[in-house]
């Protein structure tokens, strides 16, 4: 089902309207059209590898959880108003826009062309040291250009305006309670209605830096980087972390992008990777399918491993790995499907009331509720990523074998409940097949790392458990009359997360019931060329009906097609799923078909995996799918191979 289509905001009729060609915007349309949304895809990332900032392509930072990712953003612009603070920096005068990042980097280039001459902001965050930094120097590429600069900062998600003193050497600190910024330029400063604003002009040659720095407040302010230094430095990490990537042939360019996307959504002192940066950016414009995504699901386990392996990024595959068994460890009973980035337990769900949403989408939400549902797929989650770890070459350890042990047995005592499924339903538990698929898929990688790697456990009762999963699936999830597996047992409903069932080794991928499946849901749910997840008309998620197309399940169906054989057809919807990137290569979780626009939390890690997997799978022998299904199953047995060469 489409969503439901809102009236677009007066300023962004403007901004696309031909009054204002190639968004030549006067500077005072520029500034209300700030008090509006932007869309998804008006923005780009930079990152350090603890956070990310959003910045817009009219040069405003309009989101920063600071210090990291599930800390209270102090720039909620992106989901509210200007007064929830953000960072901007742009001509005085009307400009045309155009950016990119620099090659192979987090560097962005925002490139601003009036009719008196061109300057270029260079955004980027330095992977830190002790603090983080967010740069960003105005560069004169030709003539005279007038340029403002306008800091708002608004700690506790825009509630909490700062106390900004000038210190002995120019810089300006803002504190709030335990938050502190300082500000470091070279260009004059000066408070105006509650902002801090710079008005300046830069000429062909110039370079004016800002440099804005975190710390704590009872700690002494941080020292100013120097901010030509630090560009350079950023330049050289990111071109040597792409340096180590194996990748050749077809759609290089869009892997890249998308893995260096997830190297930025990676909180690097522990290896976790958020699904996303941002909370609460709408599924449905205007809707409550609202939700916080700062956090890492252990769904994304296999995945995750899978793509950065193929890519060559063995460092962060165990990462990856070692997050993943430090989070799970513990009582089986207690395995969340989600934690915080350090592997917080608690992710108490809670509302905003002084935000109004991105488009007026309420509530906003912090937290996820989600995180205490039962969802039975995780144990085949962490079953998986173990064995194909394991099989690509990152090695068990007793405490993993230990672990996978315990969480097989437990699952042994409760597989047979109904569950909230992958799609975290708020409607009340079923029998979710795509849940009973990976049920089975935890009881046979158990059994491939007892017959290959040495894992000691109730074997004997595994086979019997994962035989008799079997065969209730196929008996109760298969309907002969609609020729398809159906959402949940004896239901009509199609899923698009049975699009898995040949990827994680289920059935051939050639079986009449797999190609039946498929034909189905190109057929009920990809009304516009996209794969929904399910229909939200349904009475099964207990929320109002209408959202866009999933992005990662629209892969799904490409690295499905592939394996069917359909090589052509997976490669057409390939490439238009990659015309859907916004202009600097980035997705969010959905794509609206109705209003052609990109919705939900952005950018989402899990619409970037998809992307690299179904690209491998399309140009590689040994790819993620038939690393993941052809070797495993009741129709193979023999080990996976391993990883292309590291």
């Amino acid at each position: 089902m489409t969503a439901v289509l809102r009236p677009a905001p007066v300023a962004r009729f403007l901004k696309n309207s031909t009054i204002f060609p190639d968004r030549c915007i006067p500077s005072a349309i520029l500034r209300i059209s700030l008090m509006m949304s932007l869309r998804i895809e008006d923005y780009a990332v930079i990152g350090d590898c603890e956070t990310v900032a959003l910045v817009s392509r009219d040069g405003s930072i309009d989101w920063l959880c600071w210090p990291n990712f599930a800390s209270p953003a102090c720039f909620a612009a992106l989901l509210g108003t200007d007064d929830h603070g953000h960072w901007k920096i742009a001509p005085t005068a009307p400009a045309r826009a155009t950016r990119a990042y620099r090659e192979h980097t987090l560097i962005l280039e925002t490139t601003f062309v009036t009719d008196g001459g061109t300057v270029v902001v260079q955004d980027f965050m330095p992977v830190r040291g002790k603090n983080s930094d967010i740069v960003r120097m105005v560069c004169g590429v030709k003539g005279e250009v007038a340029v403002r600069m306008e800091l708002v900062l608004r700690f506790d998600y825009g509630l909490s305006v700062p106390w900004v003193t000038r210190m002995k050497d120019g810089r300006l600190r803002a504190i709030s309670g335990g938050d502190m910024a300082v500000v470091h330029t070279t260009a004059p400063l000066r408070g105006e209605d509650m902002k801090t604003v710079s008005d300046f002009t830069v000429r062909e040659g110039d370079c004016v830096p800002f440099v804005l720095t975190y710390g704590v407040s009872w700690e002494k302010p941080p020292h100013p980087i120097d901010a030509s230094h630090a560009l350079r430095e950023t330049e050289r990490f990111w071109t040597h972390w792409v340096s180590r990537a194996n990748l050749n042939g077809d759609y290089t360019e869009a892997v890249e992008r998308s893995l260096i996307t997830l190297k930025a959504l990676t909180y690097r002192p522990t290896g976790g990777i958020v699904a996303a940066a941002t909370t609460s950016v709408p599924e449905q414009l205007g809707g409550p399918r609202n939700w916080d995504y700062r956090y890492c699901w252990l769904r994304d386990a296999t995945f995750t491993l899978l793509a950065l392996m193929h890519a060559g990024y063995y460092d962060e595959a165990r990462a990856w790995r070692d997050w993943l068994l430090r989070c799970a460890a513990g009582s089986p009973s207690q395995i969340q499907i989600m934690y915080g980035i350090r592997g917080e337990r608690q992710l108490m769900e809670w509302e905003i009331p002084w935000l109004p949403g991105y488009e007026n989408s309420t509530p906003v939400r912090v937290g996820n509720a989600a995180s205490n549902q039962l969802q039975l797929d995780v144990f085949g989650e962490v079953a998986d990523a173990l064995f194909n770890a394991h099989a690509g070459g990152i090695p068990y350890e007793t405490t993993d074998m230990n672990l996978q042990r315990a969480l097989t047995d437990h699952l042994a005592t409760i597989w047979d409940q109904p569950d909230e499924g992958i799609w975290e339903i708020r409607g009340g538990p079923r029998h979710f097949t795509y849940s009973k698929v990976m049920a089975w898929v935890a009881f046979d990688r158990a059994i491939r790392s007892a017959e290959h790697f040495g894992l000691v456990g109730s074997v004997d009762q595994w086979r019997t458990l994962r035989d008799k999963i079997h065969a209730e699936i196929c008996a109760n999830a298969f309907s002969a009359e609609l020729g398809t597996f159906v959402q949940s047992y004896g239901a009509k409903q199609l899923d698009a997360a049975l699009l898995l069932m040949p990827l994680v080794g289920f059935l051939p991928p050639t079986d009449p019931r797999i190609t039946g499946t498929i034909d189905a849901i190109e057929k009920h749910l990809m009304p516009d060329g996209l794969i929904l997840r399910y229909d939200t008309g349904s009475t099964v998620d207990g929320l109002p009906p209408g959202e866009g197309a999933f992005l990662a399940c629209s892969f799904w169906m490409v690295s499905a097609l592939n394996l069917c054989g359909r090589e052509a057809d997976a490669r057409r919807l390939f490439e238009h799923l990659l015309s859907l990137r916004n202009d600097v290569g980035l997705l969010s979780e959905e794509y609206d078909t109705f209003a052609q626009r990109q919705v939900g939390n952005f950018p989402q890690a899990f619409s970037h995996i998809a992307l690299v997997n179904a690209a491998f799978e399309l140009t590689r022998p040994h790819s993620p799918a038939t690393q993941r299904a052809a070797r495993n199953g009741p129709h193979k047995s023999e080990i996976p191979p391993r990883m292309e060469a590291k």
